[in-house]
């Protein structure tokens, strides 16, 4: 079992940034992809970014060039550092974790809500 846990969302006016941080409980999170997701209640979970054990990235078509994921396996971290927020990256941000060895379990973090003012 994983846990994820969330941190960094609030309130912003657009333009502005935000950091989000995730941080897992267990070591099998350095084989691990890694993501951030977003969902508007009553849609569907969107992808906001993806980042795989070696590092790469991949980016939702709605934050490119905004948006940059990282990881730090040492820590067991995953961020995402939000730029240039636009109102409609307001939502509520999933830290998501792929177990890639049996039995291939997806983890979800509790979210943490991202609000952009104008």
């Amino acid at each position: 079992q994983v846990q994820l846990v969330e941190s960094g969302g609030g309130l912003v006016q657009a333009g502005g940034s935000l950091r989000l941080s995730c941080s897992a409980s267990s070591g099998i999170f350095i084989i691990s992809t890694l993501g951030w997701y977003r969902e508007t209640p009553g849609e569907r979970r969107e992808l906001v970014a993806l980042i795989t054990k070696d590092g790469t990235p991949t980016y939702g078509e709605a934050v490119k060039g905004r948006f940059t994921i990282s990881r730090d396996n040492a820590k067991r971290t995953v961020d995402l550092q939000m730029n240039s927020l636009k109102p409609e990256d307001t939502d509520v941000y999933y830290c998501h974790s792929h177990q890639p060895i049996p039995p291939f379990v997806d983890y979800w973090g509790q979210g943490t809500q991202v609000t952009v003012s104008t």
